[in-house]
């Protein structure tokens, strides 16, 4: 298969952006298609939304450059949280035990695989205690990491001269580094807000306010959000989710669990990323919780956006803690 990637006038080709796009797209309406076919929906992994989304549109970043921790950190840490809700049932003890343990496992491996975090909380948050989960997810992984690699090989052959879009310039390094927990007053509010939000759920009956893909999100803000130029514009994180969320339930009960939904669910993901100029793949992981869950509803979308919410407000108090400078809030439609 041959790969045609516009070039521009000067001879060189053009930003793969769009063309990366299309293929995380694409593997994941296969890999929906699989699922389908074979009953084994454990390989439509959620995050597997925001790493392939990364690895193709920056095929130069940290990610994409750590093929074998992509392959397996995020197996790893599944296989804890997989353990983990076989031993215990749902409680604040294994909420906060299975985060941390997943935390020290990426800080071990020295992985930058940080969406490793969501595998490990996903099992616990949604009962799954299937070993297929792990297994499952070694696979798709391992795709993506071979997939991926020639890719990123083609393209160098390619002389492909990456540009950077003006939303990502400034983010080569916005969430492609291993945990750092040297801080401890970072960690501190990081397990305060997961308390936080855990009272929230329990006092609301919104389990779902403490969502999966917000312990990354959580994890990196309080703890990176120096070196994570999204952090910029916390405002847009709830937004952003609420969207995502809402069009992932939207697209599962028009037209049913399967490849449609979940390429619509991206579209929509993707598009308002790049509306709003913001490059946070994590967020599209969002657009796909509906498709693992047993009966989703509004209250989803309800409890994403409160979950979120309450993370910025959080952070915007914490914020003079928790940074080394000081990260001013950018206006709407503002480049990050």
């Amino acid at each position: 298969m041959s790969l045609s990637i516009h070039r521009d006038r000067r001879g060189t080709f053009a930003d793969p952006l769009i063309l990366g796009a299309v293929l995380s797209i694409a593997l994941l309406a296969v890999v929906a298609k699989v699922a389908l076919l074979t009953g084994a929906f454990y390989v439509l992994f959620p995050e597997l939304a925001a790493l392939s989304y990364d690895v193709f549109t920056r095929p130069a970043g940290a990610w994409a450059r750590s093929p074998v921790m992509l392959a397996i950190t995020p197996a790893v840490t599944a296989a804890l949280g997989t353990a983990l809700t076989q031993a215990m049932v749902y409680s604040l003890w294994s909420v906060m035990l299975t985060i941390a343990g997943a935390i020290v496992i990426i800080g071990l491996m020295r992985s930058p695989i940080m969406p490793a975090i969501s595998a490990a909380f996903l099992p616990l948050a949604f009962g799954i205690t299937s070993w297929w989960y792990p297994v499952s997810i070694a696979a798709v992984m391992a795709l993506l990491a071979v997939v991926s690699t020639i890719y990123g090989r083609m393209l160098a052959s390619g002389d492909v001269r990456q540009t950077p879009a003006p939303d990502i310039a400034a983010q080569a390094d916005g969430i492609v580094r291993a945990p750092r927990v040297r801080k401890r007053l970072p960690i501190f509010i990081f397990f305060a807000f997961l308390l936080l939000a855990y009272g929230l759920a329990a006092v609301t009956g919104l389990r779902l306010i403490l969502f999966p893909p917000l312990v990354m999100f959580a994890f990196e803000i309080f703890n990176n959000a120096d070196n994570r130029p999204w952090a910029k514009r916390p405002l847009a994180l709830p937004l952003v989710c609420t969207i995502t969320a809402g069009a992932g339930l939207a697209a599962l009960v028009w037209f049913g669990a399967g490849p449609l939904s979940v390429v619509i669910s991206l579209l929509v993901g993707i598009v308002t990323l790049r509306a709003l100029r913001l490059h946070f793949p994590p967020a599209l992981t969002v657009g796909l919780l509906p498709q693992i869950m047993l009966q989703p509803d509004w209250r989803f979308v309800l409890a994403v956006t409160l979950g979120s919410a309450a993370l910025v407000g959080v952070f915007l108090l914490a914020r003079p803690l928790v940074l080394k400078q000081t990260v001013a809030l950018e206006a709407d439609g503002e480049t990050a």
